[in-house]
């Protein structure tokens, strides 16, 4: 009986496993580039590591790296990368719901893996998912990330000192890399984006805060303003 369930709860695993080879296979680029990036901002291979081993999130990694480039202080990188991932909140509710029943410190294992990428393969499954089925997928999703960060900065250690200099405009083609298709499907986070930007810009230009702290004031800005006129316009369109 005991050996059953043990073969069960493998063969959840390696099906986890394997629908998790196309995610490690689409974050092998994002985090190789990651890591170069990471050594041409400064970062030791110990800190660019350890920020993929802890965090494991592609979009405030690439936001850090650029805020340590500008000198942005601990605090405000630390609330800007909260504010990125407030969205694995929500993820991680839903998927509390579609998990089968666990202990909570084994759904905190799995909650830290949530990715947009696993969440939504995991959210497309029919009926409950298992927890063995999480750890496969995002084991090697997770892998994968943390081993393409190391040599990516690897690699970058051993670019020329000039090359690795002009690298750092890579961060920003990498912003609009992961923004332009989140635009292209919502006008939503176009605006958000766009407003985001301008209020980011006058709070800089005019030299009104820190950038660190202006970028979080203006996330959350554009945040509250973009929500608001949802809320306008669906009362709107219910008279």
């Amino acid at each position: 009986m005991d050996a059953s369930f043990q073969k069960i709860k493998f063969s959840q695993f390696r099906l986890g496993f394997q629908d998790g080879v196309s995610i490690a296979i689409g974050y092998a680029p994002i985090s190789f580039t990651y890591g170069l990036l990471a050594k041409t901002s400064g970062l030791s291979m110990l800190e660019a590591v350890l920020m993929s081993v802890i965090v494991f999130a592609g979009a405030s990694q690439y936001m850090a790296l650029s805020m340590f480039a500008m000198g942005t202080g601990m605090l405000e990188v630390i609330m800007t990368t909260f504010i990125v991932n407030i969205r694995h909140l929500l993820m991680a509710a839903s998927l509390n719901e579609k998990v089968e029943h666990e202990t909570t410190w084994k759904k905190a294992i799995y909650a830290f893996g949530i990715t947009d990428e696993t969440f939504s393969v995991a959210a497309t499954k029919a009926g409950k998912v298992s927890t063995g089925y999480l750890y496969g997928m995002i084991s090697l999703a997770y892998v994968s990330w943390v081993m393409f960060s190391t040599m990516g900065y690897g690699v970058g250690a051993n670019l020329p000192k000039v090359l690795q200099e002009s690298m750092t405009i890579a961060l920003y083609a990498m912003f609009i890399g992961l923004l332009v298709p989140s635009m292209k499907k919502s006008t939503k986070v176009m605006f958000l984006a766009l407003l985001a930007a301008v209020f980011n810009s006058i709070f800089v230009f005019a030299d009104i805060m820190a950038a660190g702290w202006s970028i979080i004031t203006a996330t959350l800005l554009s945040s509250v303003l973009i929500e608001a006129a949802e809320v306008l316009k669906r009362k709107g369109r219910g008279r």
